[in-house]
């Protein structure tokens, strides 16, 4: 289902892992330009919902922003601009020299600080119709620097050797906090895509970082906690109820005090029940459904209105939600 339009005094914020991501460097330009079938379904989903603040993932990066470029003229044309974007070049793709995942091979997609096939596949990006006011990029930080991390360890070892933390950031994507000037208060947005909890490297590797990527808000929320209106949003890769990895770590976010979870609910099928889960791989090859994109207002701000959209053709919904703007004081 789409939203209706906004009501005065709301703001839209949506996350969407766009699944436009490309097997090769500036294939997602090429298609963007001849107006292939998925890049049509996502710019006018993203038109009509017409949000004001715009986090998508799944979208390969370039060093001129060419392809953003051409993805934000779409959606212009197709009836919303975004005018304003933030991208910084993301860690997929980015090569590192070294044998990550302890497998014994070089030069493969989990040896780059990201899973990557190229430098930058996969991305995100922030469009917003409001300037961006400052910006704080967490995605050189070092995975053993978060307190308590899980890295992988075997007879009280670092695995697959200590060294090899000495370069490896926590971040499969990115970890940002970007502020922006909206109308009567700025408002940051914390943003983060993290990697699956399964697949490639021994010991569990790929689930500890998985569960490190969404501890690392818990931590920024008790040592250094925004001042003023904030929304974390992103995509976990994690479930609080199904699926694999430590899925203690993302129920200890839902539930924590200074955040809201507005838990959209939509269905599949029209006239089918409502779900949760943001996102479907279809069984048996796949998990199933489950609730791996996220939404999550700052606690202290009215969420007015909020839903999936389900784009045809895309595995994961559109997380919307409108907040009352400016905030209401206390």
């Amino acid at each position: 289902m789409l939203a209706s339009p906004l009501a005065a005094q709301t703001l839209r914020l949506a996350v969407y892992h766009t699944g436009l991501g490309r097997n090769g460097p500036g294939l997602l330009l090429r298609d963007i330009r001849r107006g292939a079938e998925d890049v049509v379904a996502v710019t006018s989903a993203i038109a009509q919902l017409r949000p004001d603040v715009l986090l998508l993932l799944d979208i390969d990066h370039d060093r001129d922003l060419r392809s953003l470029s051409a993805l934000r003229d779409a959606i212009a044309q197709a009836g919303w601009p975004l005018p304003h974007a933030h991208a910084p070049p993301p860690n997929t793709g980015l090569a590192t020299g070294r044998d990550l995942d302890g497998d014994g091979r070089l030069g493969e997609g989990d040896d780059a600080q990201g899973w990557g096939r190229f430098r930058g596949a996969g991305g995100m990006a922030l469009l917003s119709r409001y300037p961006v006011a400052g910006t704080t990029d967490h995605s050189a930080f070092l995975w053993r620097d978060l307190p308590d991390a899980r890295t992988p360890r075997v007879d009280g070892r670092l695995f697959p050797a200590p060294e090899i933390y000495e370069i490896q950031r926590l971040s499969t994507t990115g970890h940002w906090e970007v502020t922006l000037e909206t109308p009567e208060t700025p408002l940051t947005i914390w943003a983060w895509h993290a990697g699956p909890p399964v697949f490639g490297g021994p010991y569990g590797r790929n689930r500890a970082r998985n569960a490190d990527e969404t501890a690392f808000w818990l931590w920024r929320l008790s040592t250094a906690p925004p001042t003023g209106p904030f929304v974390l949003m992103g995509n976990a890769n994690l479930d609080p109820g199904a699926g694999d990895g430590e899925r203690a770590v993302i129920r200890a976010l839902l539930a924590h005090p200074a955040l809201q979870d507005p838990a959209p609910r939509a269905p599949f099928d029209p006239g089918g029940p409502d779900s949760a889960a943001t996102a479907l791989w279809p069984e048996p090859e796949g998990p199933g459904a489950l609730r791996v994109d996220y939404l999550l207002p700052a606690s202290g701000l009215r969420v007015r209105d909020g839903g999936l959209t389900r784009v045809p053709g895309s595995v994961h919904a559109l997380v919307w939600a409108d907040l009352q703007w400016p905030p209401q004081e206390p």
